[in-house]
């Protein structure tokens, strides 16, 4: 069984506001808001709200990216998400502090960022506004390595 998520890549300009994560999992490293889909939501809905909640900010557009599976051995690291960026912005910047540092990136920086594995491969896709809707399978060894990657675009 897989755990429903939502990451939101808010966009302004040519910056992305990321997140330093203060917890497990990704402790330390730059992430997209986000997090699980609650009960009788949707995944639109889910992005809207973790945005709000974790930023202050509410996106006048949302638009799907990607859609991203994590498999591993372990039961708490089977992840399906879905992916947004977000455009018209509005609101007051207001981090929520539990989770995180947090800063607008320009675009051109994010490669260098320290990220998780397999975001480090995904989110130039998302980013790139040419792009289609991006899909991915990333299967993860008992050590949460990613052993292997599948990519349809």
């Amino acid at each position: 069984m897989f755990i429903l998520t939502t990451l939101v890549y808010p966009l302004r300009g040519d910056q992305v506001l990321l997140m330093k994560r203060r917890k497990q999992p990704n402790l330390g490293l730059w992430v997209a808001p986000g997090g699980k889909i609650e009960e009788n939501e949707s995944p639109v809905e889910c992005a809207a709200r973790e945005l709000t909640e974790e930023t202050g900010l509410t996106a006048g557009r949302l638009t799907l990216r990607g859609i991203i599976t994590e498999w591993s051995p372990r039961t708490d690291w089977r992840w399906l998400m879905f992916v947004y960026t977000a455009h018209g912005l509005s609101g007051s910047l207001v981090p929520d502090e539990r989770e995180g540092e947090i800063r607008w990136w320009p675009l051109a920086e994010v490669p260098s960022l320290p990220m998780p594995e397999a975001d480090q491969v995904f989110v130039p896709h998302v980013l790139n506004p040419d792009g289609g809707l991006y899909q991915a399978r990333f299967v993860y060894d008992s050590n949460l390595k990613v052993s292997a990657r599948f990519d349809a675009f």
